[in-house]
């Protein structure tokens, strides 16, 4: 099926973000999972931000004057992350997925983005069929995982501190990234300072671990020096803060994984993590975000 690409706008996000809505419901609810976007008001609220971001680069698919499909990529840093990607449930499997998919890899191709990456809902076949014709390759399977913390962390001490993070953090943060990943994440990490509320652990004067969205499963990734760093970061946030813990586990890190089980988080999906280009395996302990 043919469909008429173009750059979104701002009086695009209504239908953009009905698009996402339906999108994720239609299959989330065929496959019994809870909904990413229970309200389409949320969907339309991220798609504002996202639409209205000078370092995401958008496109939609139009049909007859209608959006049938939609698909953006986060150019905040050196490694790209691809979605949401979201075909209309009326017009799904008749190639616009492709089409949409193809317009960002041929836009990070432009950008010369050394590696393209993304998170697919494990459950979804149709999806992982289409990123893998496209060149992706499974790199880590991953669990959504959600709750209070249950108990006491292990490890730490007495000099552990987590605490919000500031913007004098972000070099120390930057640093410990490209130690464990190879890259850093300030651009992501510059726009969540006054809208994630992201956290760090400081040791010793040194920053061992931070997470940067610890209430928002989609935006918050995270790394740590240490298996002690990262649960005593994740016990310290959970301890400030109302809301429930919110994160993605790569469960092949089977200690973190059965940590944050016996802590009493629960099990929201499964997702795989997909890679295009350069990958380095992680050197330490880290979680993604929904991009990566």
């Amino acid at each position: 099926m043919s469909a008429d690409l173009r750059t979104p706008t701002a009086a695009d996000v209504p239908a953009i973000g009905k698009l996402v809505f339906d999108a994720f419901a239609s299959i989330h609810d065929r496959h019994n999972f809870p909904r990413d976007f229970p309200q389409p008001q949320m969907a339309e609220g991220f798609m504002q931000a996202w639409v209205k971001h000078p370092k995401i680069w958008g496109v939609v698919a139009e049909q007859g004057g209608r959006i049938v499909g939609c698909n953006f990529l986060d150019e905040r840093d050196a490694i790209v992350g691809v979605g949401p990607v979201c075909v209309d449930p009326a017009v799904q499997r008749q190639g616009i997925g492709k089409l949409v998919m193809q317009a960002v890899l041929d836009r990070a191709e432009v950008i010369d983005a050394p590696s393209v990456r993304l998170l697919q809902d494990a459950f979804n076949t149709t999806s992982m069929s289409l990123y893998t014709s496209h060149g992706f390759d499974v790199r880590e399977p991953i669990a959504v995982m959600t709750g209070k913390l249950a108990h006491a962390p292990l490890g730490g001490s007495s000099s552990d501190v987590a605490r919000p993070m500031r913007e004098s953090d972000l070099l120390d943060c930057a640093d410990l990234c490209r130690r464990i990943h190879g890259f850093d994440r300030t651009g992501f990490l510059t726009d969540a300072l006054p809208e994630s509320n992201p956290f760090v652990l400081e040791r010793d004067g040194r920053i061992t671990a931070y997470t940067s969205a610890p209430t928002f499963w989609p935006l918050n990734h995270g790394v740590a020096e240490s298996p002690e760093d990262a649960m005593t970061l994740l016990a310290g946030v959970s301890s400030q803060i109302a809301e429930p813990l919110s994160i993605l586990i790569p469960t092949r890190n089977a200690t973190l994984f059965r940590w944050c089980l016996n802590q009493k988080l629960r099990i929201l999906k499964p997702m795989t993590l997909m890679t295009m280009g350069q990958y380095e395996e992680p050197k330490g302990w880290w979680w993604p975000s929904v991009l990566y």
